[in-house]
């Protein structure tokens, strides 16, 4: 018999443990059925056997009348018992060849998977999907194995390409967390993502279970129903094609809007330059604020602008975490500036939490940093600093990064690239004084943030209106996407610093660098559109 085609977008896993006091677990289940769950998996790992039957044999009959398939956990006898659709097994269950042959032809086969060798075996094995994770921490299950994260699925879906194989993200999936686990959880190329998320207490735990499922079902939708899901960067000019004169037009004509508009753009920085960072955006025109409490961050991402987020000294993770998360639901772009991320492990784990925690718009680095979280050894950092002549390709490093972090990749140098996964620019301005003063390249972030503030300003506005008039966040599709340009609003950003540090030094009183950074403060305020235009130095690289 032919296997049954199986909706696994909305795939809950039961644990009547998490129930609020008062709910009755078949109220709670057909309340959830009726709020969009496409998929039920009865989990008792405690229950008896005779306990375990009749809770199956209960939920299956409820399944039933919603049409909706039921998945039983480990236990094959129970699955045969109540004529379930399928069963799922972890990595210390019975084999997948004994289950087969215990189950009908027709049932199906889930498979817990959190690393890419288990993954491997799982393809080996013919399941019918697989659970991948935990991706979050969870409370509804101990686990005795490493978050698996956002960011380290793509590498286990990329196992299962060519393959009929399904698959689920698994472990503390809910609804501040769906769009970003869909979005993120890709393979590096881009071809293909999760085909649904399990959900456990978000559902289970909720004293509104309905409620709950049909916001998780709105934003699993909203996901899927994009023109291309399987490869959405988070901002919406991705395709373009471009000539160099072009992009020096368009980044002259930003610098034009930026210092008309002003935009806010709110910076969670490095300390030791966050004068000069605030300077820096006020000469540039746009308008700087340095907060980072936690209790603020919701506030703050509902004023149009751009988020930097930069860990040259961090002390205040819990902030970046909320202001990305807040900034992503409010389509506001955010620049991440990964400060000396190679130099220290707790560097490399605050890095990997926080890009896991939120999509971010613009990744901007040296190449030591790049090179870091691209997890190539190619260019070593010394502290904040890269060592070396650089990469032998780097169009290639910054490309592929872009295409797996799905973001704009920004590697500054003696030669700057910039890529979005798509097209690859590289820029030549800059006075080697600009990398002999403190901040330089944390500067460069505030900049980017600027532009990438102006170039999304509307879509808030947008947003912002749309909230007014009370529509919901999930009537906006998938919360992470920015509208805006960031590629070019990336160039432009660089352009900007650059071309500033080749004026500033032909200022007759700059004799250092002491007298280098007020200087180019001067530039950066006087800087024109004009001055961006014709000094620009713009290569595209196909």
């Amino acid at each position: 018999m032919a296997k049954p085609s199986i909706d696994l977008s909305l795939y809950l896993v039961t644990g009547r443990e998490l129930l609020p006091p008062n709910k009755d677990y078949y109220e709670s289940l057909e309340e959830a059925l009726q709020g969009g769950v496409t998929v039920v998996q009865v989990r008792e790992k405690t229950a008896d056997t005779g306990e375990f039957l009749d809770i199956a044999s209960k939920t299956s009959s409820i399944c039933a009348k919603y049409g909706v398939p039921l998945i039983i956990n480990d236990r094959v006898d129970i699955a045969l018992a109540v004529n379930a659709a399928g069963v799922h097994i972890g990595q210390s269950d019975m084999p997948v060849s004994v289950t087969r042959r215990l189950l009908p032809s027709d049932c199906i086969i889930g498979k817990s998977v959190s690393d890419v060798e288990e993954a491997k075996v799982a393809l080996e094995e013919g399941v019918d999907y697989v659970g991948i994770g935990a991706i979050w921490a969870t409370t509804s299950k101990k686990l005795v194995r490493p978050v698996v994260g956002v960011r380290g699925v793509g590498e286990i879906l990329e196992v299962f390409l060519g393959s009929d194989i399904k698959t689920v993200g698994i472990g503390g999936l809910k609804s501040t967390t769906v769009l970003r686990t869909l979005h993120g959880a890709t393979t590096p190329c881009g071809t293909r993502t999760l085909d649904g998320v399990a959900v456990v207490s978000d559902i289970v735990a909720s004293p509104n279970p309905r409620g709950s499922a049909e916001l998780l079902s709105k934003l699993i939708r909203a996901f899927y129903s994009r023109p291309s899901p399987n490869f959405a960067f988070p901002f919406s000019a991705a395709h373009q094609s471009y000539t160099e004169d072009d992009i020096k037009s368009r980044a002259a004509g930003l610098l034009k809007t930026l210092k008309a508009i002003k935009p806010l753009v709110h910076q969670i920085t490095n300390t030791v330059v966050a004068t000069q960072s605030a300077n820096i955006t006020l000469a540039l025109g746009a308008s700087p604020i340095m907060a980072t409490a936690p209790q603020e961050m919701e506030d703050l991402s509902k004023i149009p602008g751009a988020l930097l987020v930069n860990i040259g000294t961090i002390a205040n993770k819990d902030g970046m975490l909320v202001a990305g998360r807040h900034a992503n639901l409010n389509r506001k772009p955010i620049v991440f500036d990964p400060v000396g991320v190679g130099a220290t492990s707790f560097r490399r784990a605050a890095a990997d939490e926080l890009l896991n925690s939120w999509q971010a718009t613009v990744i901007k680095g040296n190449a030591a940093e790049i090179g870091t979280l691209a997890k190539t050894a190619e260019v070593q950092s010394k502290g904040v600093d890269s060592v070396g002549s650089g990469f032998s390709d780097p169009v290639a490093i910054v490309k592929a990064l872009a295409r797996k972090e799905r973001c704009v990749v920004v590697m500054t140098g003696p030669q700057d690239y910039i890529s979005d996964g798509h097209t690859t620019i590289r820029l030549s301005n800059g006075d080697p004084m600009l990398a002999d003063i403190t901040g330089s390249g944390c500067i460069v972030g505030t900049v980017v943030a600027s532009f990438c503030g102006i170039s999304s300003i509307s879509a808030q506005k947008r947003l912002s209106a749309q909230r007014a008039a009370g529509q919901t966040d999930t009537d906006h599709k998938a919360g992470l996407l920015v509208d805006g340009n960031m590629l070019i609003a990336s160039v432009a950003g660089v352009l900007a610093i650059t071309v500033a540090s080749e004026l500033a030094v032909e200022r007759p009183e700059v004799r250092g660098t002491g007298t280098f950074l007020p200087a180019l403060i001067d530039a950066i305020y006087g800087l024109t559109p004009e001055d961006v235009a014709s000094r620009a130095k713009v290569e595209i690289i196909r």
